[in-house]
């Protein structure tokens, strides 16, 4: 049986564990969440290398790609170098090539409209090639990276303007501590304000990217909205449809009751493989997407206010 851990900065009230069969092996897959705590994060991965198969980092991210650059997160690295056996991934490769081409094929198989819609991307320096597929498909893309992270009433409209601010403030960005860009911990478990950004909300048809930024300063009407994320729990669905989002498309599939974050569904891979994480190559990534039958998850919420009216 493979054994596969995504380590979280994140709450350990979304900790959840599957057993299941892919392509004829077993896997035990899971998530922990470690509250926050840093030290406690590196330990634990410590006490699972050379044990589990492979490793996912999850609720913080190490490294950005951007525009044929990556950019490494400073406090993130003691983590990224935390085990000596067992591959340890943050889920930067998964989504440099799946979420793109999730959004895509959303569009080209007429699963989900996606084409010319307006677009709220929550956080895109953490989400690049997703914000090029959406500039891709003519979207009318503003990208949120200083609302969500910083709290500035300030929208960067258009894919242009995101990829020139980004590259001017990722070097000093990256030198910051990881608690001051993302909810961790009990942050993580709550709305931060409603009202403060529900304008933004609004305007948008389509809201993307990361679950705990997207929920940062969820208004409580998301009436006929589009959610395009990756980590959901139950609870978490339950809230979108009771806020009245009509569809809910996760970027990672439906495992055992809950969608997994990008490090785990990449450590999974990666254990499949049995290859150094660093010689997989896209083609791999989309190949072994397919075989082992992984998905995005869609999910109709709410009928269109029209249809509820009949």
């Amino acid at each position: 049986m493979k054994h596969i851990v995504s380590v979280s900065l994140g709450s350990s009230t979304r900790d959840h564990q599957v057993k299941m069969e892919l392509l004829g092996e077993e896997y035990l897959i899971e998530r922990i969440g470690m509250d926050g705590d840093m030290t406690k994060m590196r330990e634990t991965i410590r006490r699972l290398d050379g044990k589990a198969d492979a490793i996912g980092l999850g609720g913080i991210t190490g490294l950005f790609p951007v525009g044929g650059k990556t950019y490494v997160l400073r406090s993130a690295r003691p983590l990224m170098s935390a085990t000596r056996h067992t591959p340890l991934v943050d889920g930067t490769g998964w989504k440099r090539v799946l979420e793109r081409q999730v959004i895509l094929d959303l569009e080209r198989e007429g699963l989900v409209p996606v084409r010319g819609k307006k677009v709220l991307l929550t956080v895109a320096f953490d989400r690049y090639s997703m914000a090029q597929a959406f500039a891709e498909l003519n979207c009318d893309l503003s990208c949120g990276d200083l609302v969500f992270s910083f709290g500035l009433p300030v929208l960067l409209r258009g894919f242009n303007m995101f990829h020139g601010v980004i590259r001017t403030l990722a070097p000093a960005v990256c030198l910051l501590p990881f608690a001051w860009l993302y909810p961790t911990g009990k942050r993580e478990e709550q709305v931060e304000d409603a009202n403060k950004f529900a304008r933004y909300y609004q305007e948008a048809d389509i809201i993307a990217g990361d679950y705990l930024y997207i929920q940062r300063f969820m208004p409580d009407d998301l009436s006929g909205k589009i959610i395009i994320t990756n980590t959901v729990t139950q609870q978490n669905v339950a809230d979108l449809k009771a806020r009245g989002v009509k569809t809910l498309v996760t970027t990672t599939p439906n495992l055992g009751g809950r969608s997994f974050g990008s490090n785990l569904i990449q450590a999974v891979t990666v254990a499949y493989l049995g290859k150094d994480p660093e010689t997989i190559t896209d083609e791999e990534y989309l190949m072994v997407t397919q075989e082992l039958g992984f998905k995005p998850r869609i999910e109709h919420l709410n009928a269109p206010v029209q249809e509820r009216q009949d």
